[in-house]
């Protein structure tokens, strides 16, 4: 009976003991928790796909047929064009090309001025709210209204605001202050593109404001405090300290506000109508024009898929180079 007892206990330590002779069965507990994250990221897949995703792709294909207004009911049996939508997209010696690239340098200048904007007033209105004093809880509200309010009502009061014989604008400037001879035109002309930016700027820098109020909190006051002790002066702080400490907030902040300051619709939509000044063309709504004014629905997607490709080679090289750039710091 020892000897068979040995020669059990023997068995089970050498089946114990002896790596890779059976597979080890997953507790179904340990599947369950391995595989609810993606149970729970599943609808907003489903969703970004049915909302992003599936139209991008028709409208990729849409770029590649002679879609007119003769073709909307069923788009699908318009003439095959193949390159020839972007052809004429990218002609800029023709009418169109010569108007979309217009269209896209007014884009880049105005995407540049409002997002270094915002983010120069988000980060000063940031650092100035790091002091404690009586009022800055009521200071943090009222800046981040601009953000709260509805796009539409917001800017749509900017517009009157803007008007020429009856807005505030020119009540303050010209019947106030005495600047200009005459009321000036806000909503056409040359004009309108310093209206464009105000309101952009005035609805984009609260949300650089909360972004870099949220980067703050995770720098350690001591450091400020030795800092001060060594002879360093507040702007010594900023740029040793406070600058270099909101790198990476700053990378994500900066890409996000470029994003969405240039695919921008809706601002220059409701502040202009459907046609923007010239110099105020930006070219989410002249891509607008183009597809619903013209009816010409295979240019118009055509360059939003252009459109598409340079904001994606943007991200990319820009995602590529700050990589890179904290990397080298960081070794």
């Amino acid at each position: 009976m020892t000897t068979t007892a040995i020669e059990k206990t023997g068995g089970r330590s050498g089946r114990r003991h002896t790596p890779g002779t059976a597979p080890r069965r997953r507790r179904p507990g340990r599947l369950k928790a391995v595989s609810l994250p993606y149970l729970l990221l599943l609808p907003a897949l489903l969703l970004e796909l049915l909302v992003h995703l599936v139209p991008m792709f028709m409208g990729i294909v849409m770029s590649f047929r002679e879609l007119t207004q003769f073709f909307i009911r069923d788009w699908s049996s318009a003439p095959w064009a193949g390159l020839d939508n972007y052809a004429v997209s990218v002609d800029f010696d023709a009418p169109v090309g010569e108007a979309l690239l217009a269209s896209f340098l007014t884009t880049c200048v105005f995407t540049l001025c409002s997002v270094g904007l915002c983010w120069l007033l988000g980060t000063a209105a940031a650092i100035f709210m790091q002091e404690t004093f009586r009022g800055r809880g009521f200071l943090r509200a009222l800046f981040l209204v601009p953000y709260a309010l509805p796009v539409y009502a917001a800017v749509i009061t900017w517009a009157f605001m803007f008007q020429r014989d009856n807005g505030l604008v020119n009540h303050v400037l010209h019947d106030q202050l005495g600047i200009g001879d005459s009321p000036a035109f806000w909503l056409i002309g040359d004009n309108a593109f310093v209206t464009l930016l105000v309101v952009s700027v005035w609805k984009g820098w609260p949300f650089a404001f909360l972004i870099m109020m949220a980067g703050l909190q995770n720098i350690p006051k001591e450091i400020y405090e030795a800092a001060a002790l060594d002879g360093a002066g507040v702007w010594q702080q900023i740029r040793r300290i406070t600058l270099p400490s909101l790198r990476p907030v700053n990378q994500v902040l900066v890409l996000v506000l470029f994003l969405w300051t240039f695919n921008d619709f809706n601002t220059p939509f409701v502040l202009f109508g459907k046609a923007a000044p010239e110099s105020a063309d930006l070219i989410s709504l002249h891509i607008y024009q183009s597809s619903f004014q013209t009816w010409n629905f295979g240019t118009g997607s055509a360059m939003s898929v252009l459109l598409l490709l340079f904001l994606l080679v943007v991200t990319g090289g820009y995602l590529f180079l700050t990589t890179r750039g904290r990397k080298a710091s960081d070794a």
